[in-house]
């Protein structure tokens, strides 16, 4: 039995965040009730090419392990129904355009009258107070607002996004984790409470220790590319047929690196010998590792630094890493049943089991006999 099993969840959310929430409060054994509009549904829906039938794989990836159904909450009937879903749900999870569950009475004060238990869960863009709380916002607007941009990239080129939906999806996982939470607080008050996370907050947090840096220095930090402001040597290195990612990340590891490099002197000179020297003086350093590093091949310069313990790995391409035994041996990526479509399971295990992808994506109102009866 899944730890969620009997938990229920109403999920009034669309695009990424709100709806990996949901996701993953599904996949571990709630059963989360998705609401879409009739009209089209989620936007998530179009978002492709790539499609798997009709509807988008990112709306496939985000989906799973729920039910749907649709309803028009414009017509009093539709909030009507919307209403005894929820009066014994255990949780909303909720990204409608900002202030508008307030106008269609579905606010939290008025959602705990109804219901005192319910775990109110809302995503923002910006935040839940504040002149911005009820501002749109997606993936690149937040990290361009919030700084992520100015720190990501090469130290010459342009400020540049993370690629991935890394706010997107985390602020999914913080307010999934805000709802476990909140279902343990209820467990002892018999009361819910409201769960408010963001996108602007997931990305302060992302940026946690540069911000700290920030504060200490008043000066904005460096753009390092695959480097790391106060490692050295913890970057992609070239080789003379690729990239590998050296971590030599202190100085007992530089000193391997040192001596597999051919350059043992390197441990002991007062321009290397700490990790705070080399930050200082890698302008010189990685200059003259490079140098060496492109005299062999990737393969052969993982061989040599793994055998003495030197964290190291080749980049990958997703071909790569999909055909991995490593992956393979995880179990990560599984099928989504009665689809061809292959994705990531969820990231955790309990008990040393993985919990599985029980059923697709719904197809926008399937589940509407089901849960809301003959109309």
């Amino acid at each position: 039995m899944l730890p969620l099993n009997g938990i229920k969840v109403i999920e009034i959310a669309q695009n990424l965040a709100g709806p990996h929430a949901g996701e993953i409060l599904a996949s571990l054994g709630a059963d989360v009730i998705k609401v879409e509009r009739p009209d089209g549904g989620d936007d998530a829906r179009g978002w492709g090419p790539p499609f798997a039938g009709d509807t988008a794989v990112t709306f496939h990836a985000m989906n799973r392990n729920k039910r749907g159904i649709t309803l028009d909450l414009k017509d009093p009937a539709g909030l009507a129904r919307l209403r005894d879903l929820l009066a014994d749900a255990d949780i909303l999870v909720q990204n409608m355009r900002p202030g508008m569950m307030e106008q269609i009475g579905l606010d939290a004060d008025s959602l705990a009258a109804l219901n005192p238990r319910l775990i109110y869960c809302s995503l923002w863009a910006f935040g839940a107070t504040g002149p911005m709380r009820l501002k749109p916002g997606y993936e690149p607007i937040i990290q361009a607002f919030a700084g992520i941009f100015s720190v990501n990239g090469t130290p010459e080129g342009p400020p540049s996004r993370v690629g991935m939906q890394v706010l997107d999806l985390g602020t999914g996982v913080w307010a999934a984790l805000g709802c476990l939470a909140a279902l343990l607080q209820r467990g002892t008050t018999g009361r819910g409470t409201t769960v408010d996370v963001s996108l602007l907050e997931t990305a302060m947090g992302w940026l946690a220790i540069y911000f700290a840096a920030f504060k200490v220095t008043g000066r904005q930090p460096e753009r390092h590319a695959s480097g790391n402001p106060n490692v050295v040597v913890f970057q992609s290195l070239p080789t003379s047929d690729g990239e590998i990612v050296v971590a030599a990340a202190n100085d007992r590891l530089f000193a391997k690196l040192a001596r597999e490099v051919g350059r043992p002197d390197w441990a002991e000179d007062p321009r290397y010998a700490t990790n705070g020297l080399r930050v200082a003086n890698k302008a010189t350093l990685l200059p003259e590792l490079e140098a060496i590093m492109r005299t062999r091949g990737k393969a052969e310069w993982a061989a040599r630094l793994e055998a003495v313990g030197i964290p190291c790995s080749p980049i990958h391409s997703l071909a790569e890493i999909a055909a991995d035994a490593q992956l393979a041996a995880l179990d990560l990526v599984a099928r989504i049943p009665d689809t061809d479509l292959d994705v990531v399971g969820l990231p955790l295990s309990l008990g040393g089991e993985r919990p599985g992808i029980r059923n697709r994506a719904p197809r926008l109102g399937e589940h509407n006999d089901e849960i809301l009866g003959p109309r």
